[in-house]
């Protein structure tokens, strides 16, 4: 089969489109001929070697954790999968991923993909869906009637936070860029704060929130400004800038490393077919292009999810 792989840790061009032996289903796994696998930026990070503390690779590696596609084969010991089944899972980030025709997963991830959505689209679902539910519910403690700021809710992540944060009977400020604000006000977004245009303290005019939800690198200085919007006793919740540990006020500051929960994320599956849940995809690209979607994401140039196809 084709996958894309690297054999060190290095720049975008260590990502080489090549031959390679199809994976065969091991114990409680299940071999997925691939539709889609969606990029996450953290592979630029994992790549370079930046992560290598956290996310250690066996060489050569196959990148990408999230994938959507058809069971092609079964392990053994797995049950309750089949031939054939249509699934998505976020996969563990550390072994072989999805930029391949074929991955093995283990069955433990697995989750029945949407129905009423494009098969490869729906690889854009599982990590940034389950790192919005984990971030709103598990770490804010987000409930109706709250009010919650989400920093940076024109990418993947911020636009299922959105969609959830209104879904809970929460109030959503959201920031971004003028071209998600469209796209976030269809999602149910109450106000909508332009960055580019008015400073986000200036903007909020002395506001507090019972949660913010940073989705965005942040230096000191704007990190404790967003930690000052948390009301008291409220959560700072971040994907990327950690927070102080004691700001004070009884406000918690949360550093948040998603996890992949299956069933969750039938959960979320679920949601979209039911129509409370919009997955997002900015582009559908070859698998050949993933050293320049690298590349892109680098510079800053990549605007919204991207699936690549094999």
């Amino acid at each position: 089969m084709k996958a894309v792989r690297y054999h060190s840790y290095g720049d975008s061009d260590v990502l080489t489109y090549e031959d390679t032996d199809r994976p065969v289903a091991g114990p409680g796994q299940v071999v997925v001929k691939v539709a889609g696998a969606s990029f996450n930026p953290v592979d630029v990070a994992i790549r370079a070697g930046l992560l290598r503390q956290v996310f250690p690779l066996s060489f050569p590696h196959v990148p990408n954790f999230d994938v959507a596609g058809v069971i092609s084969e079964v392990g053994e010991g797995v049950s309750g999968w089949n031939t054939g089944d249509a699934v998505v899972a976020f996969l563990p980030m550390t072994a072989p991923g999805a930029a391949a025709e074929y991955v093995a997963a283990p069955a433990e991830t697995l989750a029945a993909a949407p129905r009423t959505i494009d098969l490869a689209d729906a690889a854009a679902l599982p990590s940034s869906g389950l790192t919005a539910w984990q971030s709103l519910f598990e770490h804010a403690g987000v409930q109706a009637g709250h009010g919650i700021l989400i920093n940076g809710a024109g990418g993947a992540v911020g636009g299922y936070a959105v969609q959830l944060a209104r879904r809970a009977g929460a109030t959503v400020t959201a920031t971004a860029g003028p071209r998600s604000i469209d796209r976030l006000r269809s999602y149910g977004a109450d106000r909508i704060i332009d960055h580019t245009a008015t400073p986000l303290p200036q903007a909020v005019a002395g506001r507090h929130f019972d949660a913010v939800l940073n989705l965005v690198t942040t230096d000191p200085r704007e990190t404790a400004a967003l930690v000052d919007l948390v009301a008291d006793g409220g959560a700072f919740v971040s994907t990327t800038t950690p927070g102080p540990e004691d700001p004070g006020r009884g406000v918690r500051t949360v550093r948040v490393y998603a996890r992949s929960d299956a069933a969750r994320l039938a959960d979320l599956a679920t949601r979209v077919d039911g129509g409370d849940l919009d997955i997002w995809v900015a582009r559908r690209r070859p698998l050949t292009d993933l050293p320049a979607v690298h590349d892109e994401s680098a510079a800053g140039r990549l605007d919204g999810k991207t699936v690549l196809t094999p």
